[in-house]
């Protein structure tokens, strides 16, 4: 809704200049219910429409990260509802306001009968392509196969909001730390660091990411599996997002816990003591070391304990939970709260 938000002038403009009349744009956030069929239900959107005066275009802009005919579905037009259809995530994490812009635009000008605006040419998208739907009027905006695929996925981990979920783990955190607060004062495991090399503790670090993130993702049953053979592409972009948006996640809590780590050690041990237990004079090299040992035990004990603060923390982490909170809405079973998304 953000970017819907910051481009709505420059849309009213761009359309108004493109189709040679005043436009004014409305926006609206709803939760658009899922039909069994795996298709948006876009009775909905025409329902709400009538609350306005002399609707003649409706833009969606949806998460859902859309598929069809083996391809990433940057954008649907219904020519015969006067409804467009724009999947946000298949625009990558690299979408600027101007490509979701150019694609609205697009959209519009589909539904006019046109290719292109008179003088801007809008409806030229060099990354994608116009089709016609085999089985309706429909048009469809597809991307390429792999590259498309590709930032489809970077982009559904951008609608994740990795980064809003950190504090989410605030429980692994604190289980993480107390852990790892080992490192700091038993000399152990500064000798062991000292002796590890900085490929050995690299290794070490990666596997405790790994660790956490598979504990996550299976703790909390966040991998999906397709309900229908045809659903095997889409599922797998899914879960590739659900893992790269844990992984963001569970770097962003090791870093921390690192840092955390590297300012306890620097405060409690003594520089001379830390020398002679090691047998060499201390340099700042062994704080890290130690910080990152430390922060790898620390995340692989945390991990047995760890999990989100709230399932509703998890519904909101990957698009499958999102899509059958939509479904469920549907079936008349989704909550108030999650209605109102």
């Amino acid at each position: 809704m953000r970017r819907c938000r910051g481009i709505r002038d420059r849309l009213e403009a761009t359309l108004a200049d493109v189709l040679g009349a005043p436009v004014r744009v409305h926006l609206r956030t709803e939760l658009i219910r899922i039909d069994p069929d795996d298709t948006l239900d876009v009775s909905d959107v025409k329902r709400l429409s009538v609350e306005y005066e002399d609707v003649q275009i409706i833009l969606m802009v949806t998460e859902i990260p859309r598929h069809g005919h083996g391809r990433p579905l940057v954008a649907e037009v219904l020519v015969s509802d006067g409804v467009g259809i724009v999947s946000l995530p298949t625009l990558g994490a690299g979408a600027t306001a101007r490509r979701l812009l150019r694609v609205l635009t697009a959209c519009a000008l589909q539904m006019r009968g046109q290719r292109c605006g008179p003088r801007t040419g809008e409806g030229s998208l060099r990354w994608a392509r116009w089709a016609d739907a085999p089985e309706n009027s429909n048009r469809l905006l597809r991307a390429r196969r792999v590259a498309g695929g590709a930032r489809t996925v970077l982009g559904m981990v951008l609608t994740n909001d990795p980064w809003r979920m950190v504090p989410k783990l605030s429980s692994a955190l604190a289980a993480a730390a107390a852990a790892g607060a080992f490192g700091v004062f038993y000399n152990s495991i500064w000798q062991m660091s000292a002796a590890l090399s900085p490929f050995r503790l690299a290794v070490i670090s990666t596997l405790a990411i790994c660790v956490i993130v598979a504990w996550l993702l299976i703790g909390n049953r966040l991998w999906d599996r397709p309900a229908h053979a045809s659903l095997a592409e889409v599922i797998l972009l899914y879960n590739l997002s659900t893992v790269l948006t844990l992984v963001l996640c569970v770097v962003a809590l090791y870093v921390s816990l690192t840092v955390i780590i590297l300012l306890s050690a620097l405060i409690v041990i003594d520089p001379d003591f830390m020398s002679e237990v090691l047998g060499f004079p201390a340099e700042f090299s062994n704080y890290v070391d130690i910080a990152v040992l430390s922060a790898a035990l620390g995340t692989v004990a945390g991990a047995l304990g760890s999990s989100f603060d709230r399932d509703a923390d998890i519904r909101r982490l990957t698009h499958g939970r999102r899509e059958r909170q939509r479904i469920n809405a549907a079936d008349g079973e989704g909550s108030a709260e999650e209605r109102g998304r």
